[in-house]
């Protein structure tokens, strides 16, 4: 099985439309201060982290990119202890419940997921009004390590661009890690070896 990526950064789309020797993100993190407002000076690089994910995963296209099945990708500090957690959704097979028989679809012609040009789409408003649909997702809810995030910077006149950038290398890297054995096991379709 080839191994799949869940995350990467668009670094192509990035320099082409980058201004002044630097990347589109560094620019666009340059341009938006009051993004990162509430997390000068934080204690921890949590607050921070979140703000430059958030914004590279806003940009079009956007400067954090993942795998067709992934749906949405969100941090957040936790409420319970202050660390980082990502919330990621992604499609997924009907449940093996439900494939074992047809039996509950009673002849009404149930769908999954619709595809066009091989990614996972919504079903338009025409489609749900000819057919059920029963679209499967998975949602996986991860911390992750605060190790190599860099520090929140004390105000807009620190090295902010550099800083967000780091943190949303390190965010994908390790949703990567996390994420890409579980699409791959998807992808394959098949039951994983015992």
């Amino acid at each position: 099985m080839t191994p799949e990526r869940a995350f990467w950064l668009d670094e192509q789309v990035d320099r082409e439309r980058g201004a002044g020797g630097r990347g589109r993100y560094e620019t666009e993190v340059s341009a938006r201060p009051d993004e990162f407002a509430d997390t000068w000076g934080d204690i921890a690089p949590v607050g921070f982290a979140v703000a430059a994910w958030r914004l590279a995963s806003a940009l079009s296209p956007p400067y954090v990119r993942w795998h067709r099945r992934v749906v949405s990708a969100t941090c957040a500090r936790s409420p319970w202890d202050g660390g980082l957690t990502c919330a990621v959704t992604l499609v997924s097979r009907w449940p093996a419940e439900l494939t074992w028989t047809r039996q509950w679809q009673q002849d009404r012609g149930w769908r999954d997921w619709p595809q066009l040009f091989g990614q996972y789409v919504t079903p338009s408003e025409q489609d749900l009004t000819r057919a059920p649909h029963l679209r499967a997702m998975l949602r996986a809810e991860v911390p992750v390590p605060l190790d190599h995030l860099p520090p929140a910077p004390d105000g807009p006149g620190d090295e902010v661009a550099p800083a967000a950038r780091r943190a949303v290398v390190v965010l994908t890297r390790e949703l990567d890690a996390l994420l890409a054995p579980l699409i791959g096991q998807l992808e394959a379709g098949v039951p994983a070896d015992s």
